[in-house]
């Protein structure tokens, strides 16, 4: 393929097809990759700022029945190591977010096979009603589909409820790669492609701003991650007019630390630096309709997501307050509040703090 031409055609923010993506991904060469990626980073957000959020993330439970072999955080529901956050911790950990200024809780948690719906109903009302202006990025699709099994209703039933009862956004959790190939490996419990993105498309039908992820590095192939991102890009062009739709994207290697996927299969992290920022490159160029992509510094370090910014990503995320499941499984970078604006200052950026919305704080 002539590459000179893709180039020009993702300059038009036009949709590449699986094949022109992976011609990128075999055959350019990384400055001219960095460089197109750049450029369009530029017509999405002109200008030399980088935005980041305070938030928390909080784990609801460590019980889990989808036994994903990437993960070595959860517990069988049985297990006398299981926990159920109480509301009197959520008090806590939530007053240590707000004297640094922090309003948003990132809440997840396993799939817990006795916690229904009406229990995270009562538990985000109860939030609300402490903390009227918390704002909950909370669930993801993984944890909707078990809802939705278990309640014997609709993913946009189980939102809407969970909507009322204060949730702000969904997160992009548990995408891990877009191929039921892949998911019946790792995750075999866990919902398919279909009921993720479905999830995601009755989320914006609601009016939810979600976000979308990819964890790489592992036991898929080129063409799936590429797949990956027309899943994504696919259901984002279906969003109704108005949605925001998802309004970031963020890709991470898989960490390996510990995991079944390491300890038994022989699957470790292999990504290198080079190919994390050949990947957000390319997420930039193969998602044009999604106008954030976040450098995960969590799994990377700092000097590789400082160079990200220079390759499409236009956001390095929280300071990660509280992070539980990919720390236990290797990932050990840390920033404060100081420490994330100067690797953005450092990086030639100007930091604005944001929130789940991407409005300026």
């Amino acid at each position: 393929m002539n590459l000179d031409l893709l180039i020009n055609k993702a300059l038009r923010l036009e949709f590449l097809n699986p094949s022109q993506a992976l011609a990128l991904v075999h055959h350019l060469p990384l400055g001219e990759l960095i460089y197109t990626a750049n450029e369009l980073r530029k017509i999405h957000h002109p200008g030399n700022n980088v935005t980041w959020i305070i938030d928390r993330n909080v784990n609801i439970t460590n019980a889990c029945i989808s036994g994903c072999k990437f993960c070595n955080f959860y517990r069988p529901a049985n297990n006398k190591k299981v926990f159920i956050t109480t509301l009197d911790e959520y008090k806590s950990k939530i007053e240590e977010m707000k004297c640094i200024g922090g309003d948003q809780l990132l809440l997840q948690g396993g799939l817990h096979p006795k916690l229904g719906l009406d229990w995270y109903v009562d538990l985000f009302k109860n939030l609300k009603h402490i903390f009227p202006e918390l704002k909950l990025h909370a669930l993801g699709p993984p944890e909707i589909v078990h809802l939705a099994r278990m309640e014997s209703i609709g993913f946009e039933e189980v939102l809407k409820k969970l909507k009322a009862a204060g949730l702000s956004s969904l997160p992009g959790a548990g995408a891990e790669i877009l191929s039921d190939r892949v998911r019946k490996i790792l995750s075999p419990v866990k919902c398919s492609v279909r009921e993720w993105l479905d999830v995601m498309k009755s989320a914006h039908n609601l009016g939810l701003t979600t976000s979308a992820t990819m964890m790489f590095g592992h036991i898929e192939t080129h063409e799936e991650r590429i797949m990956h991102l027309v899943h994504i890009r696919k259901t984002q062009a279906e969003k109704p007019a108005g949605a925001k739709g998802f309004i970031s994207f963020i890709p991470w290697p898989f960490q390996d630390k510990n995991t079944v996927l390491s300890k038994k299969s022989g699957i470790h992290n292999k990504v290198t630096p080079e190919e994390y920022i050949r990947m957000i490159a390319i997420c930039r160029i193969m998602l044009p309709n999604i106008p954030n992509i976040q450098a995960s510094w969590l799994t990377v370090g700092k000097e590789t997501a400082q160079l990200c910014l220079h390759a499409g990503a236009n956001d390095f995320g929280s300071i990660m307050i509280e992070e539980n499941v990919v720390s236990v499984a290797g990932a050990v970078h840390k920033f404060d509040t100081d420490g994330i604006q100067h690797a953005i200052r450092d990086a030639g950026f100007q930091p604005l703090r944001r929130n789940q919305e991407f409005e300026l704080v």
